[in-house]
């Protein structure tokens, strides 16, 4: 049925027109004083944070009176024992003879050092943004000048807790017309180009089917159906502005809130994967948590020492132009690891117990009756 649409009414056909910017083009924006730059380019800003005094040097510390402190107890036979029992329970393709009837050839166990340094950065950036304008109340610059992004006081999540937050730059709004509809609030269907109707796809417009007499039961013989895209409207709603014809536009702050991470695991001469390592539950040796840290030194492992710096200085490097470091948290742990060598039925065989809650690692188990499960 063909309709007659006022001007006002008429709809706008976008039928091969691309998805919609994420912000209009800069010549539809009124100049904000504040943030002139963000009609130029891409129309998004990274800010840089402001510069701040570096806190206090590490003083230098007795790693011995640490050391002899921090005591990791030492693996029996029964304790390695009860470990690979544990692990064999949870996997329902281990069976349960070998760990109860093994004998223990060998114990090597070695104590590692595993550094952490935690970095918690705040960074913002900025961008143009909309949502339909229900007539809600506008503030624009007219009310005040918008403040520098780096002003805009907000509550920061727990330290070293991961987040990601949006807000609205005060006095930054301003209404327009809808860039995608034009202002009228619907388009033109893109499935009927606003016929209402599309050809049945039964009979393909034939009004009957191939070598049948009868007419089409799926159009009733008029070779059309109602568009299912548009429910036989002939157009859709706008889903850029909702129907509401106009747009409200404003700078929105986007606040990242980002916890960087560097471990390091002192070397070892035993054949255990080092991503378990890293993952490992250890003894808590040292912790350092301060807005700055700086290097450890003298610490008895030089590679720990060495760690620290190269970590720092890591950091420093990839966050200082782009993130304002809230929070640093440096740690030493001591995890312990020991190489059980085991007999069993005339074979030699090795397992793995590391972390002080004794996770197993098996090499090779001699009563592993499927592929279906992991060996970890």
């Amino acid at each position: 049925m063909d309709r007659d649409l006022s001007d006002e009414d008429s709809v706008a056909d976008l039928s091969f027109e691309a998805e919609s910017p994420p912000a209009p083009p800069a010549e539809l924006l009124d100049r904000l004083p504040s943030y002139d730059w963000l009609l130029q380019g891409g129309g998004r800003q990274i800010f840089f944070p402001p510069l701040e005094a570096p806190g206090r040097p590490l003083d230098q510390r007795c790693w011995s009176s640490f050391m002899d402190l921090s005591r990791v107890p030492t693996v029996t036979e029964e304790v390695a024992r009860e470990a690979l029992l544990s692990f064999v329970s949870s996997k329902c393709c281990y069976g349960s003879a070998a760990a109860g009837d093994l004998v223990i050839q060998e114990l090597k166990q070695q104590t590692l050092c595993r550094y952490r340094l935690e970095t918690f950065s705040e960074s913002r950036i900025s961008e143009w943004t909309f949502q339909p304008f229900t007539n809600q109340s506008v503030d624009g610059p007219q009310r005040g000048t918008s403040p520098r992004l780096w002003d805009i006081r907000v509550q920061v999540p727990p330290m070293f807790h991961e987040d990601t937050r949006k807000f609205q730059v005060p006095h930054s709004s301003v209404v327009k017309e809808c860039h995608k509809c034009h202002g009228r609030g619907r388009y033109k269907c893109s499935g009927c180009h606003g016929a209402g109707m599309v050809r049945c796809s039964s009979c393909s417009g034939a009004k009957r089917k191939a070598k049948q007499s009868r007419r089409c039961q799926m159009c009733s013989g008029s070779g059309r159906r109602r568009c299912s895209t548009c429910s036989g409207r002939g157009n859709k709603t706008c889903a850029t502005c909702k129907g509401e014809k106009k747009l409200l536009h404003f700078i929105q702050l986007v606040i990242m809130w980002k916890n960087s991470l560097f471990e390091f695991v002192s070397e070892h001469r035993l054949n255990c994967p080092g991503e378990l390592l890293a993952k490992a539950k250890g003894e808590s040796l040292f912790k350092d948590e301060n807005t700055t840290v700086y290097p450890i030194v003298d610490f008895p492992l030089r590679e720990i020492s060495l760690a620290s710096q190269r970590g720092i200085a890591e950091h420093s490097a990839a966050l200082a132009s782009r993130a304002r470091v809230l929070q640093q948290r440096q740690t030493i742990e001591l995890i312990p690891l020991t190489e059980v060598h085991y007999w069993y039925q005339g074979q030699t065989y090795v397992y793995y117990i590391y972390g002080t809650d004794h996770r197993v690692y098996v090499v090779d188990y001699p009563e592993r009756y499927c592929c279906g499960c992991t060996i970890i």
